[in-house]
């Protein structure tokens, strides 16, 4: 027994948060209306209509899905909340705007709904490395919804953190 190696890590009392935990596993989709603009440019209202008795929005099921329009034609907003209302029975969440804003949409609503008092007077490690894009807005969230409550906020893996926040004593 003299010779066990101690795992210090695992012994630390670190609580260790992982944001990739929050990805979730729904396909993320852009719905770009340049397709269904006349010449890329112009809505013409009954084309529109048109598109969205005729679409198969079963196809946007369990999706999250970003609306937006990548040419730099006028589009009127009501365009954008038809396709919202279409997309609501299939889609899991549908935002405007691009695939980096929908990302930043579906952390939100994630951290949302953690209790953060759980954390009262925990070390806490954000744990840095992802295999998965999580938008630093989610970091920044994070780490000020913890403030009030963590004894400690470090960033990081728990064998090299970087010192955030440490809750005066």
């Amino acid at each position: 027994m003299e010779n066990e190696i101690e795992n210090k890590v695992a012994n630390s009392g670190l609580v260790t948060i992982d944001l990739e935990e929050f990805y979730g596993n729904a396909e993320r989709v852009l719905l770009d209306v340049k397709p269904l603009l006349f010449q890329e440019l112009i809505l013409k209202e009954k084309d529109f209509r048109d598109f969205i008795k005729n679409e198969n929005w079963s196809k946007y099921k369990d999706k999250y899905v970003a609306i937006t329009c990548t040419n730099d034609a006028i589009v009127p907003t009501w365009a954008y909340m038809l396709l919202s209302l279409a997309l609501e029975p299939f889609a899991k969440k549908t935002i405007y705007g691009n695939l980096e804003q929908l990302e930043v949409a579906v952390f939100d609503e994630a951290l949302n709904k953690i209790d953060f008092s759980q954390y009262k007077d925990a070390r806490i490690v954000i744990k840095g490395c992802s295999g998965k894009p999580v938008p630093t807005n989610a970091f920044v969230i994070l780490t000020a919804a913890l403030k009030p409550f963590a004894k400690s906020i470090m960033y990081g893996e728990p064998c090299s953190t970087v010192p955030l926040y440490k809750a005066p004593k």
